[in-house]
């Protein structure tokens, strides 16, 4: 490995915040006025320095004392934060799953002898022409359409996808689509061409999964949920149905309106990064998801702060939290 980084720097924060975590760490265990008086500061102006640390777990005040994990204890705390984290994302479909995965299991379910039960209505669609699939679903069928498209805009069907849009929308329906925010730099012709041909469209950091609804009477999602193709799960059960609905229209409520059409896709991603930073992320994990440059992501964290006149990212949070951005 080359590069004369610090294990925190690599963590994506900043080199002045290393600096400060490389002082403390000989003072583990020390009192904080101790700390404070040795490094000319009095403990309350201290403790505003390391919030950021103490935010991410690094050092913590146990009993007036401060203790400084080790940076292999940092790094262990790092990866459990990130595994946490990506627990809830499961976390976060894990009853529509539960209601989705009977369909799995039998593609018709028998009535119960007291007809006391009826099968869940839905399909486990395993291959042929998916487009065809959708076309016939969404053509044959009442309502709006709502989608989550985490990656089909790299599929060779897209343009055939266009025209279904257009056809909807020409007929007087509605077509929202929500996309993550590295499509605006991946494919922003494609957005911009869904865009003209009638469809809303917002987008998010992240989408776990695949999804269509089509008014409230057809779901469309991959089983397991994910990026498949296929199998995919169709579902008529308007119980299920109207909650993907309901989520759906959370995410949207939640996700920005980018613009497009210019020279390069814009999106204000102000409420992004401070829910990126809210959640303990560090700068290259941001970039990653964003879909845009590190240095981006420091200079619109930098002026974030400026904007919220924060000295730390934690203040940051805070006032951010305070004027109801997050």
């Amino acid at each position: 490995m080359g590069g004369s980084g610090t294990l925190l720097t690599a963590l994506g924060y900043p080199a002045e915040l290393d600096r400060l975590y490389q002082r403390l760490r000989p003072q583990s265990g020390r009192t904080l006025d101790r700390v404070a008086a040795d490094m000319l500061r009095s403990p309350e102006e201290l403790l505003e320095e390391v919030a950021l640390l103490v935010e991410a777990g690094i050092v913590a005040l146990v009993d007036a004392r401060l203790q400084v994990l080790t940076p292999v204890e940092a790094l262990r705390g790092a990866v459990e934060a990130q595994v946490a984290h990506a627990g809830r994302t499961q976390r976060l479909l894990a009853g529509v799953g539960q209601a989705i995965d009977v369909l799995a299991v039998e593609q018709q379910l028998s009535i119960s002898a007291d007809a006391s039960t009826e099968p869940v209505r839905g399909e486990v669609w395993v291959g042929g022409d998916a487009f065809e699939r959708v076309r016939s679903m969404v053509l044959d069928n009442q309502g709006d359409l709502a989608w989550l498209r985490p990656d089909q805009w790299r599929g060779p069907r897209e343009d055939r996808m266009i025209g279904l849009v257009a056809e909807a929308v020409a007929g007087g329906r509605a077509s929202r689509a929500i996309y993550p925010v590295r499509a605006l730099h991946d494919a922003p012709d494609v957005l911009a061409a869904r865009r003209r041909a009638g469809e809303q469209v917002r987008v998010l950091p992240e989408l776990p999964t695949r999804l269509l609804v089509v008014g409230d009477s057809h779901a469309v999602v991959p089983e397991p949920l994910g990026l498949a193709d296929l199998p995919l799960s169709i579902v008529q059960q308007r119980g299920v149905v109207e909650a993907l609905r309901t989520w759906f229209d959370e995410l949207w409520g939640r996700a920005a309106v980018p613009t497009l059409g210019g020279v390069e896709p814009l999106v204000d991603l102000r409420r992004f990064l401070l829910e990126q930073l809210a959640a303990g992320a560090h700068d290259e994990q941001i970039a990653r998801k964003l879909g845009i440059s590190l240095r981006t992501v420091r200079r619109r964290v930098a002026g974030l702060m400026t904007e919220l006149g924060a000295d730390s990212r934690f203040q940051a949070g805070v006032e951010a939290a305070r004027r109801g951005w997050v």
